[in-house]
């Protein structure tokens, strides 16, 4: 079901601003550095562009569609902090609730401190709670961050692993060592993963089932989900074979099959259209046509800063949340109209996937934005270039 589509100029947009960034996209494609790309950007509820360029798939040489499907990988976060949220508001969780009042297995964790080059740990200073899951200060990372001790232990156990359940996951995570004291840092990380667990123990359904009766279905995105069904493999969007700058290519997952984990961190597939209904849902504050999921203010909570004073350490860390940013609860937030590299009003989220797709929402204007390719290596450049091709579209 399509947002309702409008000249651009009748939503204060510049036609031909707008398709000077989709030129720019197809410079890229020319120049075979990008495979395909989708855009979508939509303003006042009404999408003023979604279109498409390039290749689906390098291989077959067949054309991008607008219904391709992308791994979207922690594009699936926000969705999933809204599921938590949604629980919230039933009454079945708080969120300074400790994570182990759900799952028992992460009641006795531990930090791993550097103490003359080797490594000691220490009883938690306070259990990590679902707050700190949902803003990433849980004390947990992720294993491509860095190469810490811990993370090192990430990799061995191989902790990113689609074979095992949520529930034996957890059951694993929960047995390594924290990098830093619950609360006292933002460490990107598999907190959203753990949240996916909790909200399968507090509603009794699996994430999968959870998601699609609760948000997906309602929200009329029939095309995302943790794998892309057979008669659909076809519109799979797919990287190149090898990085075209020359990197080390990262490999993509295999989404033709359902996983064995349902991974709320990051294993979602998705079309540009059922994602641009999610964030007309978010800058609608909770509804979308006549369906109410969130209460407003409970978005307004979500899309605020929630680390305060709480640093970030981590270089893994920074480089994801640009200067004057903060993070909420599942989305960057812009704290400060400049400081960052790319424009954008106060209170502007945003987020992307490690694959290469991106959005952001301007509540201010009214607006919002998605780039959906796969080009994992080139990923953070096209971020800032729609970023700021849209903005020099807007006249108002």
């Amino acid at each position: 079901m399509p947002l309702n589509s409008v000249a651009p100029e009748k939503v204060g947009l510049c036609p031909q601003r707008l398709q000077r960034l989709m030129d720019v996209l197809q410079a890229e494609v020319t120049r075979k550095r990008l495979p395909g790309a989708v855009a979508v950007v939509a303003r006042h509820g009404h999408v003023a562009l979604f279109d498409s360029v390039g290749l689906l798939n390098p291989v077959t040489g067949v054309a991008m569609t607008h219904d391709a499907r992308f791994r979207i990988y922690s594009m699936t976060k926000p969705i999933v902090s809204v599921a938590a949220m949604m629980l919230m508001e039933e009454g079945k969780l708080l969120l300074n609730d400790p994570v182990a009042k759900f799952l028992p297995e992460f009641a006795a964790q531990q930090v791993a401190t550097l103490v003359d080059g080797t490594v000691q740990l220490q009883a938690v200073a306070r259990a990590a709670t679902l707050h700190d899951l949902l803003r990433h200060t849980a004390g947990m990372t992720y294993e491509f961050l860095g190469s810490t001790p811990v993370q090192r232990q990430y990799t061995q156990l191989r902790i990113g692993s689609r074979e095992r359940t949520l529930a034996d996951f957890t059951q694993q995570l929960a047995s390594l060592p924290l990098v830093f004291q619950p609360g006292t840092a933002f460490e990107y990380s598999r907190a959203t993963d753990v949240l996916g667990r909790v909200i399968e123990v507090v509603s009794g359904q699996t994430l999968q089932a959870f998601l699609r009766e609760r948000i997906f279905e309602p929200l009329a995105m029939p095309d995302t989900a943790f794998h892309v069904q057979d008669q659909h493999h076809e519109l799979i969007a797919e990287p190149f074979a090898r990085d075209p700058d020359g990197g080390v290519q990262m490999r993509v997952i295999d989404v033709r099959n359902d996983a064995a984990l349902a991974s709320g961190g990051g294993g979602l597939t998705s079309t540009a259209m059922d994602y641009a209904r999610f964030l007309q849902f978010m800058l609608n504050r909770g509804e979308l046509s006549g369906v109410r999921l969130l209460g407003p203010r409970t978005v307004d909570f979500m899309t605020t800063d929630h680390l305060g004073d709480i640093p970030v350490f981590s270089a893994g860390s920074r480089s994801l949340l640009p200067a004057g940013h903060g993070f909420g609860l599942g989305f960057a937030v812009r704290k400060n109209l400049g400081g960052a590299p790319v424009p954008g009003s106060v209170g502007t989220y945003f987020w992307g996937g490690l694959a290469g797709t991106t959005f952001f929402v301007d509540p201010a204007l009214d607006l919002f934005g998605i780039l959906m390719l796969q080009a994992p290596n080139q990923r953070e450049y096209y971020r800032m270039l729609f970023r700021d091709m849209v903005y020099a579209a807007l006249q108002d």
